[in-house]
């Protein structure tokens, strides 16, 4: 998949704020470049409004990944997305997908697909549940 195609995957479009934490050195700039082509625009790392999508880079050792995921939810708008983006199997800093189901679950999240977004990274779509949308 191009970045393009994989930033329409991910559904950004033009004029979205997307907020990025967790960045290093790591990440995959093409990814990134993909997302900005996408909305337009820079990703925001300090929002002072809401934003409609939170890219969160996570490797296995950054901590607790439910706590980053709630941190994560602190800027996002009531209908956003958080893309949860960590290594591949077999890549560096890999997070088990029981982990990740499990610190969703904790964040009060919902985790609706999983993408392949680059050789390295893959992206789970994490929402807040219908129920717990007003």
């Amino acid at each position: 998949m191009t970045g393009a195609e994989v930033a329409k995957v991910m559904g950004f479009t033009p004029g979205q704020q997307v907020q990025e934490l967790g960045w290093d050195e790591d990440a995959d700039e093409a990814l990134r470049d993909s997302v900005m082509d996408a909305i337009e625009d820079d990703l925001i790392y300090e929002a002072v409004e809401a934003v409609d999508a939170v890219l969160l880079w996570w490797r296995e050792d950054d901590g607790d990944l439910a706590d980053g995921l709630v941190d994560a939810l602190t800027d996002l708008a009531e209908r956003g997305t958080v893309w949860l983006l960590t290594p591949k199997v077999g890549q560096p800093g890999f997070v088990d997908a029981a982990d990740i189901a499990e610190a969703a679950l904790t964040a009060g999240l919902s985790q609706t697909s999983t993408v392949k977004v680059s050789p390295t990274w893959q992206a789970h779509k994490l929402v807040r549940p219908k129920g717990a949308r007003r």
